[in-house]
């Protein structure tokens, strides 16, 4: 089974002219529905819904209070491997880009564990470029063991991998899996990967689902808004989230709203996704999926990563860096994009307490049995 029949499905009939339909009734209808449909989803995502933002805020405020309370998940992202097989036309690591690239030693990979630790973080996302002759899985599989030493809970972020692959790193002590299809169009999809293993649109598209059946307890996914259509791009990262939580129930599944960045590389977005954009999308997604996760990472700058925590946001990074080797060593790399919200891990604790809301560094426990084997 995949999703991709359904996507399929609804690509033939999302488009701009069934959004303009939607008129601010059937938004109304929408919001007072406790179980809201796709097309309920749609309505919150039309143009009709702009001058019920506020209704909106309200609601998806008290569903997130309801099912997460006033806490925000904390994490930050280590970078591994900068090397890339892929041509991504949008990305700061594609292969054609003349940056230096680097790949951190076992050795330096505990440096980094051991630099974030020091911050009270316990939840890690490690990351590479796409290139798995230099740091596949037995790489990966080394790198998780040497930081589960300091974290209980570790995600991926690399490439696309075969449901065996996946169930090694969920053996290694891996828990997450964070997976961007970048954009849902299929066509646009290719321009946009002329070459390289990411090109294949469907292995990629299966990914999380693979990762749900390997035994992964966090599944992350999303679009880099911007690359496209941004609004359809945003129904199908809804519909795809909601197709993974009814199919596989006991799997966190959550999404996250990155948008283009400036990179290294001359490409520039189809389309600009503003902010308002951003926070009809974040209250369409909780009105539509009450219990899913909503990640906002350091893309987005301080005071419009601290507007949208009422909205819907569960987990936010802090004290990142994007260049290999960023959190132990201060020498200059170019990172995978820039950042817009530089504070560090206190500082990012201060301000979510000045508006009400516990930082929460640790939410999760690998249990063993008596033999320490995990369970």
């Amino acid at each position: 089974m995949s999703f991709y029949p359904l996507l399929a499905k609804h690509m033939e009939t999302l488009s701009g002219t069934r959004l303009a339909a939607v008129t601010e009734a059937d938004v109304r209808r929408a919001l007072n529905r406790t179980t809201p449909t796709f097309d309920d989803f749609l309505a919150f995502m039309s143009p009709a819904a702009l001058p019920l933002l506020e209704d909106m805020a309200r609601k998806a405020s008290r569903l997130t209070a309801q099912h997460f309370g006033r806490t925000i998940s904390l994490f930050t992202p280590l970078y591994l491997s900068s090397f890339c097989t892929n041509h991504c036309v949008y990305c700061g690591f594609n292969s054609n880009n003349k940056i230096n690239r680097s790949m951190l030693t076992l050795e330096e990979v505990d440096a980094e564990g051991r630099a974030i630790a020091a911050t009270g973080l316990k939840s890690l996302l490690i990351l590479t470029g796409e290139a798995p002759a230099k740091a596949g899985g037995d790489y990966l599989e080394a790198c998780t063991k040497v930081l589960r030493k300091y974290f209980p809970s570790v995600s991926i972020e690399v490439y696309a991998m075969t449901e065996e692959e996946y169930a090694q790193m969920v053996r290694a002590g891996v828990d997450g899996l964070t997976m961007f299809q970048e954009t849902y169009d299929e066509e646009l999809y290719a321009e946009l990967h002329p070459k390289g293993p990411k090109r294949d649109f469907r292995f990629r598209l299966d990914a999380p689902e693979r990762g749900c059946r390997a035994g992964m307890r966090v599944v992350n996914i999303g679009a880099l808004l911007g690359l496209g259509d941004w609004h359809r791009d945003a129904l199908l990262t809804g519909l795809h989230a909601a197709y993974l939580m009814h199919k596989y129930p006991e799997v966190d599944i959550a999404v996250s709203l990155p948008r283009m960045r400036p990179h290294a590389g001359e490409y520039q977005p189809a389309t600009i996704v503003g902010d308002r954009d951003m926070v009809q999308f974040m209250l369409a997604l909780r009105l539509f999926l009450p219990r899913l996760g909503i990640t906002i990472s350091t893309r987005e700058n301080a005071e419009f990563r601290e507007n949208l925590l009422p909205l819907g946001v569960t987990r936010m990074s802090a004290g990142v860096s994007t260049a290999v080797g960023g959190h132990s060593n201060d020498a200059e790399e170019v990172g995978q994009f820039e950042i817009s919200d530089s504070r560090d891990v206190d500082e990012m604790c201060e301000a979510l307490r000045r508006r009400g809301y516990q930082p929460v560094f640790k939410d999760w426990e690998p249990i063993v049995d008596v033999n320490g084997e995990g369970v």
